[in-house]
């Protein structure tokens, strides 16, 4: 079982920055989360992949946010990070973190998720 608990966020002013952490709990060490990363899920809309990085540091981003966000992971403390920096009232949504054994797998939502935490961007 994986379970992954997030920090941060909140609100922001446009063109300003958030940072926003998500640590994870492997109680059963057959697990792998090689991938973790963020989606997001705006009112009304699907849930989209924001950003993933694995145990070595590939990464893969959203277009939307590329340039601006930044994923970052410590493997020794099994938590990512993600460094939000030209906030966009678009960025509102609520983020989830995922844990994956592969960036397929977390591509296509087959992943352990935390609950999410709110961000919220004023222009």
């Amino acid at each position: 079982q994986v379970q992954l608990v997030e920090s941060g966020g909140g609100w922001g002013q446009e063109g300003g920055e958030l940072r926003i952490s998500c640590a994870a709990s492997v109680t059963i060490f057959s697990i792998s989360i090689d991938a973790m990363g963020w989606f997001r899920q705006a009112p009304g809309k699907q849930r989209e992949l924001v950003a993933v990085i694995t145990s070595g540091g590939t990464t893969n981003y959203a277009d939307s946010v590329k340039g601006r966000f930044t994923i970052s992971r410590d493997n020794a403390k099994n938590t990512v990070y993600m460094q939000m920096n030209s906030l966009k009232p678009e960025d509102t949504a609520v983020y989830y973190c995922g844990a994956a054994p592969d960036i397929a797998r977390m591509k296509i939502g087959l992943a352990s998720w935390g609950q999410g935490t709110q961000i919220t961007v004023s222009s």
